[in-house]
């Protein structure tokens, strides 16, 4: 079959793009098969751990290394085929990014930075996301491996692509946040939607995935869904249950606000609790699974008491569903527990089992004294949430679920005029606010 060419890519499309009014065939998307073993295709751009934010900075592209070094020691590469990938151009950046923004990540240094003072506070460059030797070529680098494991799906020849140096989920579209200068997830879901007419992004950082949410807000053909921690004072500040999505894209965002210390039992149950009905009722042509590992425990910033074996149980279950899967790093600020665990979840995608024991490597001291895959949790945080704060978030979030405008059977097509102008200005209602409330213990009235 041949490609259809040049289909809508961008986040303010206003209705899913309906590929019959096409002359041309469309291109057939074919899921893997559950009796077969999936192809994977791991990304690691060389020499893409060696950067360095900054002594006291808690981001470490080292882990990078790390992580690429247990999966070698381990064997996997003989599971999978490995690219190392070409940078990405200005032009590709510019998918997404504003031209401007793009043009100073280009030519700011450590050095010139001292006399941009204006231009910093307008493009968020400084303490967290700091200007250091090579921070664009950086960019290009993991938004490049993010860019080619996109094609790479789309191309069908490959089932699972993985780039762990990717997820940089924060980064906006004129401006750098969280330690994230470019999105290239954001890049690498326009490339995706080229071929695929709905992709659903799932996101187990500990911080909310905002800047993805904020791309494609007002998306029908991108649903986004993120479980994070939540609070006034923890960054980014925002994924509470009432953000929704607007225009077309309202209920295509999904936020699962989470309490410090969830374990590892609750975290599943919830998960997929709330995945299962989503992929069932959006029916996703592929998948983007962000796997930051801050949300770890024992991690220098997150305060969750998540084990490897958990958060790599997320990444089995949304592998179970047999659908083009792009999985992606994010954040991990502990080296040893992100090498660990995205290299566990790197033999999961490729259908091996690891032995506990850590394999001789380049980094094998960092593992010590233990040297185990899986050590033990130390130092865990008391759970704040409780069994019926979960259960509230389960109901609201199948609830919101019912609004889904476009279940897979149903032609998609655009709204009329009128009915648009209806649903831009309609309220929420009492019963959608009352259920926001109370998943969030929030006392009601009548």
């Amino acid at each position: 079959m041949t490609r259809i060419l040049d289909p809508p890519t961008f986040s303010d499309s206003p209705f899913f793009f309906d590929r019959r009014q096409l002359a041309q065939p469309q291109r057939e998307v074919h899921h893997v098969q559950p009796h077969s073993n999936p192809v994977v295709a791991y990304y690691h751009p060389k020499g893409v751990g060696n950067y360095h934010y900054g002594e006291r900075h808690p981001m470490r592209p080292q882990r990078l290394e790390l992580t690429n070094q247990l999966v070698l020691g381990y064997g996997l590469d003989k599971a999978m085929t490995m690219h190392n990938p070409r940078r990405a151009t200005d032009e590709e950046l510019a998918n997404f990014h504003d031209s401007d923004y793009i043009a100073f990540l280009k030519r700011v240094t450590p050095k010139s930075a001292q006399s941009l003072t204006e231009e910093e506070q307008k493009y968020n460059v400084g303490d967290d996301c700091p200007v250091f030797f090579d921070v664009f070529a950086f960019c290009q680098q993991y938004t490049g491996a993010s860019l080619a494991a996109a094609r790479k799906l789309t191309s069908g020849s490959a089932d699972i692509a993985i780039n762990w140096s990717g997820g940089l989920h924060h980064a906006k579209k004129g401006e750098a946040s969280g330690f994230c200068y470019v999105n290239d997830i954001v890049l690498a879901i326009l490339e995706l939607l080229r071929y695929h007419a709905r992709i659903l992004y799932i996101d187990i950082d500990i911080h909310h995935g905002d800047g993805v949410q904020e791309a494609f807000y007002s998306s029908n053909r991108v649903l986004t869904v993120s479980f994070h921690k939540y609070s006034a004072d923890f960054f980014p500040g925002t994924g509470n249950l009432s953000e929704i999505g607007s225009d077309l894209g309202k209920y295509f965002s999904l936020n699962v606000p989470l309490q410090d210390g969830i374990d590892d039992e609750s975290y599943i149950s919830l998960f997929k609790a709330v995945m299962e009905p989503t992929i069932n009722t959006f029916r996703p042509s592929s998948i983007v699974l962000q796997c930051g590992a801050d949300s770890l425990g024992c991690d220098r910033i997150g305060s969750f008491n998540l084990s490897i074996a958990a958060h790599g149980e997320c990444v089995r279950f949304i592998k179970s569903f047999n659908l083009p899967l792009l999985v992606l790093g994010g954040g991990g600020y502990r080296q040893s527990s992100v090498a660990r665990c995205w290299a566990y979840e790197t033999g999961v995608l490729a259908g091996v089992t690891l032995p506990d024991d850590v394999p001789d490597n380049q980094y094998y001291e960092f593992y010590g004294p233990d040297y185990k895959l899986h050590p033990p949790l130390t130092g865990q945080i008391q759970n704040l949430n409780s069994k019926q704060s979960l259960e509230n978030i389960r109901v609201v979030i199948r609830e919101k679920l019912r609004y889904l405008n476009g279940a897979p059977s149903v032609q998609m097509q655009e709204i009329p005029p009128d009915l648009y102008g209806f649903l831009q200005s309609e309220d929420r209602s009492t019963e959608e606010t009352k259920e926001e409330m109370g998943a969030q213990g929030l006392e009601i009235r009548d």
